[in-house]
């Protein structure tokens, strides 16, 4: 049985690390095990242009511990009043890795995001042309649709027309939730899908079942425990069309904890020994670095970083409760049992 596993360092194709105080207490999280990570744009005021993109970039650069060899690949925030040409020049430059689309609602601090997609299809246009990828944020935000069915309405109404009248354009599917967006993944060219470490762990029941547990509601928000099986499929399978994007997303304990929480797992502390547990137990230890290490890489045609990670099993290790910020307390993600792999 292996107890010592090594892989290329990984990389977190999808991050949140907000700004001030909670930037600064976060981060140290990610860099201890990760080379680069895509940074999410939702900041408030959000981060639409490529000014605010390399003044992002420079604050993030600026708290990283000292002894950090760590890459933040900057995106744009989308906007029905996005410059085609702003965001060319911020790819051409190298500053910029993607554009992020939030459907306006969607998500924490989306206000800002598209109601109307002909108004942005000059960008996406552009970014087919220059192969810049779109990375998407995929749900419907209608009042009508049930929100278990939100991603599945988002691939039928929204992702498949955007991609037949803009060919050739990279596209994410970030944090896939359902067997829906598994097999939309697999069914197409030029697409790659993100899965998050906590929807590899919890259904819907984590999260309702003896009580609400705010620390395990997300967006998109965890299903039924079929498509949870199909998560874990898809990553395990060596599918090169999947790879990690954790959306590890801090929040303060009184901001999950109230009458209108925030949605949101932190899973940056703990997720390399999660997934550790996850693919030994899919009996799959030898997919986890494709998932983790090679396939964004590939995607977003980046080389592999050339510093490796060492995944040891022994006794159960100590995850911290929380992280501390001046902003208050950040839980980690607790997956509710034993985990045995220690990251060196």
């Amino acid at each position: 049985m292996t107890q010592s596993l090594t892989l290329r360092r990984p990389d977190d194709w999808h991050l949140h690390l907000r700004d001030g105080a909670m930037l600064r207490a976060v981060l140290p999280e990610t860099t201890r095990h990760f080379g680069r990570a895509i940074i999410m744009p939702n900041l408030v005021p959000p981060v639409v242009t490529g000014s605010d993109a390399a003044a992002y970039r420079d604050r993030i650069t600026d708290a990283l511990p000292a002894d950090a060899d760590f890459t933040p690949l900057m995106t744009l925030y989308l906007t029905e009043q996005t410059d085609p040409d702003d965001v060319a020049a911020a790819a051409e430059s190298g500053l910029i890795s993607a554009v992020k689309l939030y459907p306006a609602g969607a998500t924490t601090n989306s206000a800002s995001g598209v109601k109307d997609f002909d108004k942005v299809r000059a960008v996406l246009e552009r970014m087919a042309e220059i192969g810049l990828p779109l990375c998407v944020h995929g749900e419907v935000t209608d009042p009508d649709i049930d929100i278990f069915d939100r991603e599945a309405v988002f691939i039928d109404r929204v992702l498949d027309p955007i991609r037949r009248a803009t060919p050739g354009l990279r596209t994410v599917m970030e944090h896939i939730t359902t067997s829906n967006g598994v097999d939309y993944a697999k069914s197409q060219d030029n697409l790659g899908a993100t899965i998050t470490t906590h929807h590899l762990i919890i259904n819907r029941n984590h999260i309702l079942v003896g009580g609400i547990k705010p620390h395990y509601y997300c967006l998109p928000v965890a299903k039924r425990e079929e498509h949870r099986l199909a998560l874990r499929a898809a990553a395990t399978s060596g599918d090169a069309r999947f790879f990690l994007g954790t959306d590890s997303a801090p929040h303060t304990d009184p901001n999950k904890e109230n009458s209108c929480g925030c949605a949101g797992c932190f899973t940056a502390t703990n997720t390399m020994s999660l997934l550790a547990h996850v693919f030994e137990e899919e009996d799959a230890l030898d997919k986890l670095e494709g998932f983790t290490s090679l396939n964004g890489p590939a995607f977003y045609g980046l080389p592999v970083n050339e510093t490796t990670l060492t995944l040891t099993k022994g006794e159960a290790i100590v995850i911290p409760e929380k992280i501390i910020s001046e902003e208050g307390p950040v839980t980690v993600f607790d997956p509710g049992f034993p985990v045995n792999w220690h990251v060196s």
